[in-house]
């Protein structure tokens, strides 16, 4: 006999129900990019410690690849995250857009645009050549210097047909897939260039086959900060998949149809971030089968419901690790990358079954779709300061936040209040003092605690401190929806 679960979080640590602005996190959660943007800062920056950065990026290729974001607390523009990020903004809007104040659902789009803007720079040389990197990551990392100040090497790194950038290019073209839905009603035009572009990139990637980290002149560049670990199977259904969402198009349908099993796409890998996409690709196919019917795509719905049924703790097949305060916790540094990409996952799919009027089965469970939000609700709460610490992992959110964020910018002083220059080793006294920072990377959501739920607030310890762009981009969906829905139960869940 099956038990219908509706409160299954009993058994998850309850740490006092407080009361959070979804809203306010919300609006510091997207104004975050505008402290990690790279080029010339618009008049309307809202983050006034910043300016001009990186304004001869692609210079030394005679080519202008000026924008774009800081991956993280370095000056390094690393496109593999950048893409997965901008994918997972669009997804944002895509899903719960409609849910956000007005004014939020144009500053993420302006967040979107600093992405995309950038990235169609980086695909302009196709079908023949790819950007996928600006910055020399060894000379950066050995400099605790303000964007504004650079003076390590920018160097350009490219891959050129044949050979392989698979991952990078299949991210891209998600990201300018995804984004082109986005921008439709906004900007019909922009939404065009953008979908002709994600088209040449899943052409690239494709057409040569592999990882752009096994490229051995761009290697040592791209290693061991945002090399391939998970092959770049994922990225050619990735990418695939939101074409064929972005366009209807029979020809994506087919290739995650017959892709499927030679690309790994039923695999149970329960991991979802910027270098692996297996359960984010089970999800975003899984609409077609919930919503539309498409039974020859069921194979990506099972190994969706098997993810999903994972992260139950009273699932027969729960083996996601909690940390004891109920965090999401998986080894190895930046935890909150994991819960903040699995909560939107989470959200996207309960939202797909109640539209549906289905619910996820788990064997000897039936998980409801109010349940999964409320699963995902704590895990957000979390985040905003409802955990053993009584901190709030947002940066400006609530009255505790982490104040010696690893972050070079933040932790500098500004050149507004600091005019002179700062020169590579010159920072170093900022980075080892126990000052808090001097400015505030408001929204920025650091990487967490540890499986103990302790954390330390130092600047050193850059996997817990260290803030990135990946981190928040889903976190803008979820909070999007508990904006809009800050109790979910079956009536108040999307229609």
């Amino acid at each position: 006999m099956k038990l219908l679960v509706a409160v299954f979080l009993l058994q998850l640590p309850i740490l006092g129900l407080c009361y959070h602005d979804y809203r306010d996190a919300l609006s510091k959660s997207i104004l975050f990019y505008e402290g990690q943007r790279s080029g010339f800062l618009p008049l309307d920056q809202r983050m006034s410690w910043r300016s001009d950065s990186g304004l001869g990026d692609g210079a030394e290729r005679g080519v202008d690849l000026t924008g774009g974001y800081y991956d993280a607390g370095d000056n390094v523009k690393f496109n593999f995250p950048m893409a997965f990020t901008t994918t997972m903004l669009a997804w944002s809007v895509i899903e719960f857009g409609d849910l956000m104040p007005p004014d939020e659902n144009r500053n993420a789009l302006v967040a979107i645009k600093w992405g995309t803007d950038y990235l169609l720079k980086s695909v302009s040389e196709l079908p023949n050549r790819i950007y996928v990197q600006v910055g020399d990551p060894i000379s950066d990392h050995n400099c605790w210097e303000r964007p504004e100040d650079m003076d390590t090497q920018r160097t350009v790194y490219a891959v050129v047909g044949p050979n392989p950038a698979s991952d990078v290019a299949g991210e891209v073209a998600a990201a300018l897939a995804a984004s082109s839905m986005a921008f439709r009603s906004a900007d019909p035009g922009y939404s065009e260039t953008l979908l002709r572009n994600a088209i040449k990139a899943f052409q690239f990637a494709d057409a040569y086959r592999g990882a752009y980290s096994d490229n051995s002149d761009i290697r040592n560049g791209v290693c061991p900060f945002y090399c391939d670990f998970d092959g770049y199977q994922d990225e050619l259904l990735w990418g695939a998949a939101w074409l064929r969402r972005a366009t209807q198009e029979d020809l994506y349908l087919d290739y995650i149809e017959s892709n499927g099993q030679t690309l790994g796409a039923t695999d149970s890998i329960n991991e979802f971030g910027w270098d692996n996409k297996h359960a984010g690709v089970n999800v975003l196919v899984s609409k077609e089968v919930i919503q539309g019917g498409m039974y020859s795509l069921q194979s990506y719905k099972a190994s969706a419901d098997s993810f999903m049924c994972t992260l139950v703790p009273e699932s027969s097949s729960s083996h996601i690790e909690y940390t004891p305060g109920g965090l999401i916790y998986k080894p190895g540094g930046s935890n909150l990358q994991h819960a903040t990409s699995i909560v939107f996952l989470m959200l996207v799919y309960a939202n797909d079954l109640h539209q549906a009027s289905q619910s996820l089965d788990c064997g000897s469970l039936i998980v409801s779709p109010a349940s999964l939000c409320t699963l995902a609700q704590r895990q957000v709460n979390y985040i905003l300061g409802e955990n053993p610490m009584g901190l709030s992992y947002m940066v400006g959110y609530s009255l505790r936040y982490p104040q010696r964020v690893h972050h070079r910018g933040s932790s500098l002083p500004s050149v507004k209040d600091h005019p002179n220059f700062i020169a590579c080793k010159d920072g170093s006294n900022y980075f080892n003092s126990s000052s808090p920072n001097l400015n505030v990377l408001v929204g920025a959501v650091v990487g967490g605690p540890g499986e103990d739920d302790a954390y330390e607030d130092d600047r050193a310890d850059f996997r817990k401190s260290e803030p990135t762009t990946y981190i928040n981009a889903p976190f803008v969906g979820a909070l999007a929806y508990f904006a809009a829905n800050p109790n979910p139960n079956p009536s108040s869940l999307l229609t």
